[in-house]
């Protein structure tokens, strides 16, 4: 059987790119590990356990995730500024990305690991926190010889029927993602059908509380699955997508692509 660890900028991000793919290959039996470069707080945290650390344990319990690791980074932040590092931690931008990769290439050859999830080029919507995961996972996988490095997305062409979708629920989003982010259907390598595990993901979901009573674009998003009866949320969120460099672009069926290498 496979090992696949998913590597992730904050908590709460498994959920949404990889949460069903997660769900499916533990379920079919392999070993899953969620590897987050950073706690998701921004200020210090004077010694406490992060909360939404605590949080990502009870999503990754969910998702039948067998192991999770902080690689110890605070949050960016999404924004013009970005904030001095709060006393006890640095922020994942300004760590140095050979640094933060020899962290998770210690993880991957510890376990072992045959895939590596991570993120497109463009880290998604283009999150600067999310872009570096990109840059440390791609490397990090070279470091500890991974074969094969899945890197999360969405069809761009896809994004807008997402927004209006949103739209229709009054749930407000910016024209900003309307942009050329995520990646081109025409890149994507691996269609893989979630459909099965839409409750294993609303409970993740459900599982991110403090940020869900915010206010941000997680929040809104969050509120709209839980809101969704289980087999509309199979339908809704029935795919997540996965570009794999060197691939041709083909639906595979999950245990192809976590078949051991």
């Amino acid at each position: 059987m496979a090992t696949v660890v998913a590597f992730h900028a904050h908590p709460d991000d498994e959920t949404l790119l990889t949460g069903g793919t997660l769900a499916a290959a533990a379920a079919a039996g392999h070993r899953t590990v969620i590897v987050v470069a950073t706690d998701g707080h921004m200020a210090a945290l004077d010694g406490q356990k992060a909360l939404r650390l605590k949080e990502l344990a009870a999503s990754a319990a969910a998702l039948g995730v067998a192991r999770v690791v902080h690689l110890g980074y605070a949050d960016s932040g999404h924004g013009a500024v970005l904030f001095a590092d709060p006393p006890d931690r640095i922020r994942f931008l300004r760590a140095d990305v050979n640094e933060a990769a020899e962290r998770l290439a210690a993880i991957l050859r510890e376990e072992n690991a045959q895939i590596l999830l991570s993120y497109d080029r463009n880290g998604g919507y283009g999150h600067r926190d999310h872009v570096r995961v990109h840059e440390v996972g791609t490397r990090a996988a070279e470091l500890a010889g991974v074969p094969r490095v899945l890197d999360a997305t969405m069809p761009r062409e896809n994004v807008a029927h997402v927004v209006r979708f949103l739209r229709s629920l009054r749930v407000r989003v910016g024209p900003s993602v309307l942009g050329s982010l995520y990646s081109a259907g025409s890149e994507i390598t691996h269609r893989i059908d979630v459909s099965s595990y839409a409750a294993q993901r609303k409970a993740a979901v459900a599982a991110h509380r403090s940020i869900i009573e915010g206010s941000g674009s997680f929040a809104a998003i969050a509120k709209v699955i839980l809101r969704l009866p289980t087999p509309i949320l199979g339908r809704v969120m029935h795919w997540e997508w996965f570009i794999e460099e060197g691939a041709e672009p083909v639906d595979q069926p999950l245990d192809d692509i976590f078949e051991p290498a």
